[in-house]
């Protein structure tokens, strides 16, 4: 199965569609790329103009809700990268993600929620492509109240 299969399927099991357009917040790009490398700005649980997943994790938000929306913010850069590649199947790997968590104080379990989106990366572009490092953080707010935000940073072919 294919990667662009695959991140459909994805999609479909979160029960949203990540065809629209992928709005940005500010004035900056949503990727930039030099060489092999593109840079995916952050994303945040944006369906169209309705953030999906908001306020504090441990607090408002519950573990499974954050890492739902984790994965919607993985789903997103993915789908900016397909739109630039014309595909997923030109990324080689996935160097890095940042995944800030909105965090109530006493919440510790940010890499939990992280574990979402790089579970996520491996299912859709399989071991070798999807491995990557990653930092995790607890923030005291994130844009529009997100509940997490994730950028990340892939090597692709190039060409």
């Amino acid at each position: 199965m294919s990667r662009d299969s695959r991140f459909k399927e994805a999609a479909d099991r979160l029960g949203y569609s990540f065809d629209d357009e992928i709005k940005i917040g500010g004035n900056y790009v949503p990727l930039t790329r030099h060489g092999g490398l593109v840079f995916v700005s952050g994303q945040i649980p944006r369906v169209r103009d309705t953030v999906v997943v908001t306020g504090a994790v441990g607090a408002e938000v519950p573990l499974e809700r954050a890492r739902m929306g984790a994965s919607i913010c993985i789903m997103r850069a993915l789908a900016l990268l397909k739109r630039s590649l014309g595909s997923l199947e030109p990324i080689e790997g996935i160097m890095r993600i940042g995944v800030y968590v909105q965090s109530a104080p006493s919440f510790t379990q940010q890499s939990e929620v992280a574990d979402a989106a790089s579970d996520l990366l491996l299912s859709i572009l399989g071991a070798d492509a999807g491995a990557h490092s990653r930092t995790s953080v607890g923030v005291i707010q994130l844009p529009k109240s997100a509940s997490v935000e994730i950028d990340l940073v892939a090597a692709v072919a190039k060409g």
